[in-house]
């Protein structure tokens, strides 16, 4: 019997891509609840607990209360809202954050789908933080720019009504309370807080984020090849993973570097950059919001929980 996936939410943003990559499938069945009975809590409630796993694309309360209506069942959950990233009892979905995250994901029964802002920044610093080259408590910064799908239906709809007149760049979260600062903090591995200045930019999707380190405050400061090495270390060989580490080079500029490079794929590429001589480097990752950072992610996490 061929595994049944419930989206619940489905009508969303993640949701729909979710369902679109999920569409030539023959080795799975989605259920798909009838539009009127969305908000039917008694027949959300049966299609959730029908399921062998059910991925939720909903706001954080409607997740939390999809998993209780779950409740005793048999039912695997991803859920791709921000409400259980940080709680315990939840697998991060995050398969290549450690050599053994594929299999905690793989064993688990909640998994909780990362967000798109901290994925790159976790990715290029979690392997330094735990080689010893980047300090827990080092204080750490982090920017970058994201399509406007990232803000879900109504900032894809406000940007497409607004057409030429949609702002080309809009810095937000500048009151530093972030939703995503605790996971980014949590499994990067530091003990403070990072500081995030996300921008959201006139295309629809793909993103860059960037961490940029001032090594000379470092009693040992890494040389950016140190920093390379660690990185490329890490993501040497692991099963099931969608994350390349580029060459070290020093270069001026690379077109790798456009926020759309992966569109539609579930790549996600590292780069590092350095300047040994002033102690500087920069960390950046480059993939698609909607692919690795949302429905892709999701997609792999459900391909792993069945073993395929």
């Amino acid at each position: 019997m061929k595994p049944k996936i419930f989206i619940d939410g489905e009508h969303g943003t993640t949701g729909l891509q979710i369902r679109a990559r999920l569409a030539d499938r023959n080795d799975i069945d989605v259920l798909s609840i009838p539009v009127e009975r969305r908000k039917d809590p008694e027949a959300r409630a049966d299609f959730l607990r029908t399921a062998d796993i059910a991925i939720l694309c909903l706001p954080d309360d409607a997740a939390r209360e999809s998993v209780a209506l779950i409740g005793d069942a048999d039912t695997r959950v991803i859920d791709a809202s921000t409400a259980h990233r940080v709680a315990a009892g939840w697998a991060y979905g995050f398969p290549e954050m450690d050599r053994e995250q594929a299999k905690t994901i793989a064993a688990a029964k909640l998994v909780a789908n990362p967000g798109c802002w901290p994925q790159g920044p976790i990715a290029t610093l979690r392997p330094l933080v735990k080689a010893g080259l980047v300090p827990a408590g080092f204080p750490i910064t982090m920017n970058g720019i994201s399509g406007y799908s990232g803000g879900g239906r109504q900032m894809v709809e406000d940007y497409e009504a607004k057409g030429d007149g949609a702002p080309d760049y809009l810095p937000y979260g500048l009151t530093f309370q972030h939703k995503h600062v605790p996971e980014f903090r949590l499994y990067a591995g530091l003990s403070r807080d990072p500081m995030m200045q996300p921008v959201v930019g006139n295309f629809a999707q793909g993103m860059v984020t960037a961490v940029p380190l001032q090594l000379a405050a470092l009693n040992h400061v890494p040389t950016g090849a140190e920093l390379h090495a660690a990185i490329a270390d890490h993501y040497a060989g692991l099963e099931h993973s969608v994350v390349e580490v580029a060459p070290y080079e020093a270069i001026e500029r690379t077109p790798e570097l456009n926020p759309e490079t992966y569109n539609n794929t579930n790549r996600m590429r590292l780069h590092v950059f350095a300047n040994d001589k002033k102690a500087q480097a920069l960390l950046v990752a480059v993939y698609d919001n909607l692919g690795k950072g949302a429905s892709g992610a999701a997609v792999q996490n459900m391909d792993i929980m069945l073993g395929t």
